[in-house]
């Protein structure tokens, strides 16, 4: 298979779930499901009716900052039909993320300081991500017919149909009004108690195989860093919260961990 190149100029399972316990102490997630504070999560919130357009421009810059570098290159390149496909996979993630996922969410309290640092992450990935395919990248013209190709584009859309999926079952968990936490039920919440999480990742990680680029693996691993102890998190929280809990459900990975 021929490689896109850019242009020139003890107990493992112990020591993971240790690493993943201590990681999620830290982490937002952890802060609404126990009450304790962290630097990131304390200190000042946007009221719960504004959390939808405050969450749209948070996840804008990653759908708007390719499309701007887009513009911007004179003349416009995007090609082979490869790179095209793989630049609206991505956008199109954070156009779903920016104009249609925040009007399923029903609004709570969010931390200033999470929305200025999710947006300048926004900000830097949806460069470097862009950027990379865009400036630099050379595909092949058969690129679309390569396995990684091919592969990757499967693992994309299956991580995304999870992850909507697993969205729309935990819109539907609670009625308006609503605060106490239940039991997901359904989907692939049958098997892993993080199913979103776990439709993320896979999403992402499809993204990285079909570009097969440096930027993508790297999103890819902190998308894994990043949520992969909140689903832990959240398991152990379900796991102590609820005495009827599935004890067969995992974390995140199914029938793994």
């Amino acid at each position: 298979m021929r490689p896109v190149t850019p242009r020139s100029g003890s107990d493992p399972g112990g020591h993971c779930r240790a690493a993943l316990s201590r990681a999620s102490q830290h982490l937002p997630g952890a802060e609404g499901r126990q009450r304790r504070r962290s630097p990131l999560t304390g200190g000042s919130r946007l009221p719960a009716g504004i959390r939808r357009p405050e969450h749209l421009r948070t996840e804008l810059p990653s759908f708007l900052v390719p499309a701007l570098l887009l513009a911007l290159r004179s003349p416009p390149r995007l090609e082979p039909l490869g790179c095209r496909l793989l630049c609206c996979l991505f956008c199109w993630h954070y156009f779903y993320r920016t104009f249609i996922y925040p009007f399923f969410t029903r609004g709570r309290p969010f931390p200033l300081q999470l929305l200025f640092f999710g947006t300048l992450f926004c900000i830097y990935n949806g460069f470097l991500q862009g950027y990379y395919l865009i400036y630099c990248a050379e595909y092949p013209n058969d690129w679309c017919t390569d396995i990684r190709f091919t592969s990757g584009l499967l693992l994309f859309l299956l991580g995304m149909g999870i992850n909507i999926h697993s969205d729309l079952l935990l819109r539907q968990l609670r009625k308006p009004g609503e605060v106490t936490y239940k039991i997901p039920q359904g989907g692939l919440f049958t098997y892993v108690s993080g199913a979103n999480y776990f439709g993320e990742i896979v999403e992402w990680f499809g993204f990285a195989i079909a570009t097969w680029s440096l930027p993508a693996f790297a999103f890819a691993f902190f998308t894994l860093c990043c949520i992969g102890p909140r689903a832990y998190h959240h398991h152990r929280y379900y796991l102590k919260t609820f005495t009827d809990y599935p004890k067969s459900r995992k974390a995140l990975i199914p029938f793994v961990f």
